[in-house]
């Protein structure tokens, strides 16, 4: 039993029982219910064999014994202990007390009926629990026999109406145990449903942490990496050539500025601190003009550009153009070539964008560098593809596809 006052502080004496757990909620209003209907009997049993007249004293026993299953029930309810044999030593002197009251009062039926719940609640098995009830029963048709004797008045009335509560009892108490361990296996898969959600959302975090330090990565990739590599590429030139071509280092100091400006625009673009995204601002052949551009400037190279004007989203005009980024930026480190050609075609499927050089190419299979990748990834998120073409010697062929929404192929019609 759980005092009212004290369920949530103490041990529990008796878990692991055969209905369920005393901590489950419904288990503990339970108990905390027939505790109170227990005591009311107890009281009222006490108050009427103090009342009754036996002669020679006889109203002690019963009395005697009504206490001694109190004080046991007493101890069980107050006082935390062994699980396992407090409650059974409770429900051995139950069985010897309702034995002894029914022989020594005829008034021992609402006690027998209102502690047959007891063998259900404190014993561990439902095996336990026929036994006792079994025992209990015994018990108490055989003390009622000592003190009526046999006859057919006992065997009609007494032993009868004993058996069809024991009936009801256990058909009840085995009802109930199936409740209860339907309702302990769904709260189990519950619990383990719950978990599970509980590892899903955490693998969700840590997929969702780790892809987003996969897309900073590729952004600061695909600007900041680039813009220092060229500002670097750009200083060692300039540094080069300030005694013989002061023009051309001035040229390429221009250069670096205007990069370092653009490096930081895209840093602040990072962090979140831009207030508006200026990143492929307007038309996507003017930006990647305006890149092309400034790849010549820098490097000298013959380009030639094929540039339609299909309108494009934010998110497309971006891609496309970290793919001419990555793709140039490969040429002017990799390919030691002459001339890059760079074609943008709108298609009824979406637009392509091919960027295609003479230089020295290389083995596919055997490239390890994370722009390749970068690339795939941004055109995945879009629905894109990226085809990379090249061998040793005949130079390298990039087609990135992006689709684009019916809104945008009725506008660029």
């Amino acid at each position: 039993m759980i005092p009212r006052s004290r369920a949530d502080n103490r041990p529990n004496s008796f878990s692991g029982t055969a209905f369920g757990h005393p901590a489950d909620p419904f288990w503990a209003r339970t108990l905390r219910r027939w505790n109170a209907v227990c005591w009311v009997l107890f009281g009222g049993l006490a108050a009427g064999l103090a009342t009754m007249e036996y002669l020679g004293g006889g109203t002690y026993w019963p009395l005697l014994l009504l206490g001694a299953l109190v004080l046991c029930y007493t101890v069980l309810d107050r006082f935390p202990g062994n699980p396992v044999l407090r409650p059974y030593t409770y429900l051995w002197v139950l069985v010897l007390g309702l034995g002894g009251i029914a022989y020594l009062w005829s008034g021992y039926a609402a006690l027998f009926i209102v502690t047959l719940p007891h063998f259900w609640l404190f014993a561990r098995t439902v095996r336990s629990c026929l036994v006792f009830t079994g025992l209990a029963t015994v018990s108490t048709l055989t003390g009622s026999w000592l003190r009526k004797g046999w006859s057919l008045e006992y065997l009609g009335s007494t032993v009868v109406s004993t058996l069809i509560v024991v009936a009801a009892s256990v058909l009840i108490g085995l009802w109930v145990h199936s409740v209860v361990a339907q309702s302990g296996e769904r709260a189990r898969l519950i619990e383990e449903l719950e978990q599970a959600q509980l590892r899903l959302s955490e693998a969700h975090q840590r997929q969702g942490a780790a892809d987003e330090r996969e897309r900073m990565a590729r952004d600061i990739h695909d600007t900041l990496a680039q813009g220092f590599a060229s500002i670097v590429v750009l200083a060692e030139a300039a540094r080069a050539g300030l005694d013989s071509d002061t023009d051309r280092s001035a040229q390429q100091l221009r250069s670096i500025e205007s990069t370092a400006r653009e490096n930081l625009a895209e840093a602040r673009e990072l962090v979140g601190s831009a207030e508006q995204s200026r990143v492929a601002a307007g038309s996507v052949a003017e930006t990647l003009r305006r890149t092309l551009d400034r790849f010549t400037e820098d490097t000298g190279l013959t380009v030639v550009a094929e540039l339609a004007d299909p309108v494009c989203d934010q998110r497309t005009r971006v891609a496309l153009l970290r793919c001419t980024q990555e793709s140039l930026a490969n040429v002017r480190k990799h390919a030691a070539a002459s001339t890059v050609s760079v074609v943008l075609t709108p298609q009824p499927y979406g637009v392509e964008l091919e960027i295609t050089d003479d230089g020295r190419g290389f083995v596919i299979g055997q490239s390890r560098g994370f722009g390749l990748d970068g690339m795939r990834k941004r055109l995945a998120e879009l629905g894109g593809r990226l085809t990379v073409t090249s061998s040793v010697g005949d130079g390298t062929r990039v087609l990135a596809m992006v689709p684009m929404t019916p809104t945008e192929h009725e506008v660029t019609a």
